[in-house]
């Protein structure tokens, strides 16, 4: 009978440990993050340009320059301009680098954009309000396909 019963208190301490591990590990990637800002930007701008093979081929460059709304996307408050270079364009993969200005600063990215999901871009800097950010942000897709979502993260 106590060997039943210590196996059952093994048993559910194990199952508790499982649960607490599982419903902690979505929340670890923006564990230490004090500060989450997530915008909208509407991609009105984005000009293709044919540097490799003719047609959409690696090394063909991507520029853009547009107005970032805020999360509810009704308010204009800042803009983006960045590049990327097609690296696979068999997939529509890119590399690419930007900068968004909003609230008293910017934050620069670097990162992959994957024309098939979504992906996270690194913070590599900022200015103003932002001159010790540190981070990451989540490239999001929307309805609409030209309005994407940055959401930033920036560590303490």
């Amino acid at each position: 009978m106590r060997r039943t019963a210590l196996w059952v208190v093994a048993a559910v301490a194990a199952v508790s440990i499982i649960v607490a591990l599982v419903a902690t590990a979505g929340a670890s990637s923006t564990r230490g993050y004090a500060t989450r800002i997530t915008l909208v930007e509407h991609a009105v701008s984005d000009q293709e340009i044919d540097v490799g093979d003719p047609g959409f081929s690696n090394g063909d460059l991507l520029t853009f320059a547009n107005p970032i709304f805020d999360a509810s996307n009704t308010t204009r408050v800042g803009r983006d301009q960045g590049s990327c270079i097609v690296v696979d364009a068999a997939k529509v993969h890119y590399q690419c680098s930007w900068t968004t200005w909003f609230n008293g600063g910017s934050l620069t990215v670097e990162g992959p954009f994957f024309g098939d999901r979504e992906t996270n871009l690194a913070i590599t800097g900022g200015t103003g309000a932002f001159s010790t950010a540190r981070g990451w942000m989540h490239l999001g897709f929307r309805d609409d396909p030209a309005e994407f979502d940055f959401v930033f993260f920036i560590q303490r």
